[in-house]
């Protein structure tokens, strides 16, 4: 039987957005080893230190990011870089344009990498 009161963290705001993403790990692996200069086009020089795996998940991530956001105009990769709070829970810092977008918003984020697979969810709340 489930407790009638979820201990659950509720939306303060509106729903402004959400994007899902999923990335192979291989296959993310094939595509940065066949073109190197993809890590510095893509991860910032500490996001650059994380294994494939994680880089695969913050790639996803930043995907995701791009689907909550739906900018008219392309972003920057490094403008949005996943780092991980003191609890270990994964966030984004933003830079430049991003920032501007994000302004006043509310940025969840969650990251999974299992079974070759990375996935990233983002929900922007206004």
């Amino acid at each position: 039987m489930f407790p009638r009161k979820a201990n659950c963290t509720r939306l303060k705001g509106m729903i402004d957005g959400i994007g899902i993403d999923v990335v192979d790990i291989e296959r993310f692996t094939e595509s940065i080893n066949r073109t190197p200069a993809l890590l510095e086009k893509l991860f910032t020089p500490a996001e650059r230190t994380k294994s494939t795996a994680s880089l695969a998940a913050r790639f996803a991530a930043k995907e995701a990011l791009y689907k909550a956001l739906s900018p008219e105009h392309g972003l920057s990769w490094h403008d949005a870089e996943v780092i991980n709070l003191e609890n270990g829970k994964p966030a984004f810092l933003f830079r430049g344009g991003i920032a501007d977008l994000v302004d006043g918003a509310q940025v969840h984020l969650s990251l999974s990498h299992d079974g070759g697979i990375a996935s990233a969810m983002v929900v922007l709340e206004r």
